[in-house]
C-alpha cells in the first residue's frame, strides 16, 4: 500500500517508480542470447539499428547456404509499452520456432520503454526499424529478403504498435514501405462502450496510461482510439491483409472484435480475418507455448504468412 511519504510509486505488477524518477522494473527484464543454430534449426543474432533501437534476427539456418528469398517478418514485442523486450525467455523461443514452422526471415524491434521514452517513442522507433528492414540493411536481409512478402505482426502493445505501423505505412507518399499483410495478436486498443470485464479494469488502465501518454486518457487517445478526435481514419490502411486475433477470456477481446468488425466496416479495400481462441487468456501462447491450443495458433499464424 502507498503512503503519502513513501519515496515511491508502484505501478503493479509492472514498475515501481522512485521520486528521483529511477523505474525498477518487477517483471521482463531477463534475457536470452541469440544462437548461430537453435534446436529449431534456426540462426539468430543481434544487431543494432540506431543509438535507440536494436533487433534480433533469425533466419532458417538452412537459408543461409541458399539463394531462396524468404518473407520477411518485422515483429513488435508486448509489455504494455513498459516491460519486455524481443531478447526475453518469452518472445526469443516464441521467434526461434516461428521462424522455423513459417520459412520466414524475423526482425524482432527492441523499441524504447515507457515510462522514460512516453509516446510516440515507441511508435517511431518501431517504424525506423521497419525503414532499416526495407533497406536491406543487414546481409541476411540483402541475401534472403523477398520484400514483395513483408509482413507486420505483434501482441499486446505490441498488436497496437503494428496499426500505427500499418496506418503509418498507408499515408507515406512513397511506396518504400509495401506491406503484403499484418497480424495482430490480442491487440490493445481502448475506447468507449466498455464491457463488464473491461470496466473493472478501467482504473487500471488509465492509471498506466498516464505512464506513457500523460496528456491525455486512454480513452480519448487516437492512439489505442481509433475513433477518437485525431485519429486517421482506418481506410487508410497501408496493407490488403490483416489477421486479428483475440482470446475468449482476454479482458481486451471486445475491443479486439469491435476494430476487425470497423475495418470490415470502413471501406477499407482489403481481406481482415478473425482468429478467436477459446478457454484462453491474453498471450497465453507465450506462457503456456506447448499447449495444445498454442500449437494450433502458431499453425494458424504460419498458415496466413505463408498464403500466396
Amino acid at each position: 500500500m502507498e503512503t503519502t511519504d513513501q519515496p515511491f510509486k508502484e505501478y503493479p505488477p509492472f514498475v515501481r517508480i522512485h521520486n528521483d524518477g529511477t523505474v525498477e522494473r518487477h517483471t521482463g527484464t531477463q534475457t536470452l542470447p541469440p544462437s548461430p543454430l537453435s534446436d529449431a534449426g534456426v540462426s539468430s543474432k543481434d544487431v543494432v539499428i540506431s543509438p535507440n533501437v536494436s533487433a534480433r534476427l533469425y533466419i532458417p539456418h538452412s537459408a543461409l547456404s541458399s539463394t531462396k528469398k524468404l518473407p520477411t517478418l518485422v515483429y513488435f514485442h508486448g509489455g504494455g509499452f513498459i516491460i519486455e523486450s524481443p531478447f526475453s525467455p518469452h518472445y526469443h523461443p516464441y521467434q526461434d520456432a516461428l521462424a522455423a514452422k513459417a520459412g520466414v526471415i524475423i526482425v524482432s524491434v527492441n523499441y524504447r520503454l515507457a515510462p522514460e521514452h512516453q509516446l510516440p517513442a515507441a511508435y517511431d522507433d518501431s517504424w525506423e526499424a521497419i525503414k532499416w528492414t526495407v533497406g536491406l540493411s543487414d546481409e541476411w536481409l540483402r541475401d534472403h529478403a523477398d520484400l514483395d512478402r513483408l509482413f507486420l505482426a505483434g501482441d499486446s502493445s505490441g498488436g497496437n504498435i503494428v496499426h500505427q505501423m500499418a496506418m503509418r505505412a498507408g499515408e507515406t507518399a512513397s511506396s518504400e514501405v509495401r506491406l503484403r499483410g499484418v497480424v495482430l495478436v490480442h491487440p490493445f486498443f481502448w475506447g468507449p462502450n466498455l464491457s463488464d470485464t473491461e470496466n473493472e479494469q478501467s482504473g487500471f488502465v488509465e492509471k498506466l496510461w498516464k505512464l506513457f501518454s500523460p496528456d491525455v486518457g486512454a480513452m480519448q487517445s487516437h492512439w489505442v482510439n481509433w475513433e477518437a478526435e485525431g485519429a486517421t481514419p482506418l481506410t487508410k490502411l497501408g496493407c490488403r491483409r490483416v489477421m486479428v486475433c483475440v482470446a475468449e477470456l482476454d479482458f481486451i477481446k471486445k475491443k479486439g472484435k469491435e476494430y476487425y468488425e470497423a475495418l470490415k466496416e470502413s471501406g477499407w479495400e482489403g481481406k481482415v480475418e478473425l482468429v478467436e481462441t477459446e478457454g484462453e487468456n491474453h498471450v497465453f501462447h507465450l506462457f503456456k507455448p506447448d499447449c495444445e491450443k498454442a500449437r494450433v495458433f502458431m499453425e494458424q499464424v504460419v498458415s496466413f504468412l505463408n498464403q500466396v
